[in-house]
């Protein structure tokens, strides 16, 4: 699983999160039960996953919304160097957004938009 964060203050392009600062948002506390916890989330409505009324947000101290979706299909994987392609399939790849007000490492109220994917 790969996951970003991109933090966006509505004033300038987004930049990509790339060291702990106090404006960090802090981790929901625990994990899906069936990924050990070692992952700060849950996987609402994913089959086999956490019940559909599992916390969708990745981050503690948030009020805003988030856009949760498991997306499936097929990816072409082309080799550079001959050429050849190949038809991959992934299922169920976990993309969310959050957009609202958090609060950072620091104590302080913030506005941020985030990206997991």
């Amino acid at each position: 699983m790969t996951a970003g964060a991109v933090i966006g203050t509505g004033l300038g392009p987004p930049t990509f999160a790339k060291t702990k600062t106090s404006a960090d948002p802090q981790s929901i506390p625990g994990g899906s039960p069936v990924l050990g916890g070692a992952f700060h989330v849950y996987g609402p409505g994913f089959p086999g996953l956490d019940p559909p009324d599992s916390e969708p947000a990745t981050i503690t101290d948030f009020r805003g919304f988030v856009g949760l979706a498991f997306i499936s299909g097929t990816v072409a994987r082309t080799q550079r160097s001959t050429g050849d392609t190949a038809t991959l399939p992934f299922q169920f790849a976990d993309m969310r957004f959050m957009q609202g007000i958090y609060r950072g490492a620091d104590g302080r109220a913030r506005q941020g938009t985030f990206g997991f994917i």
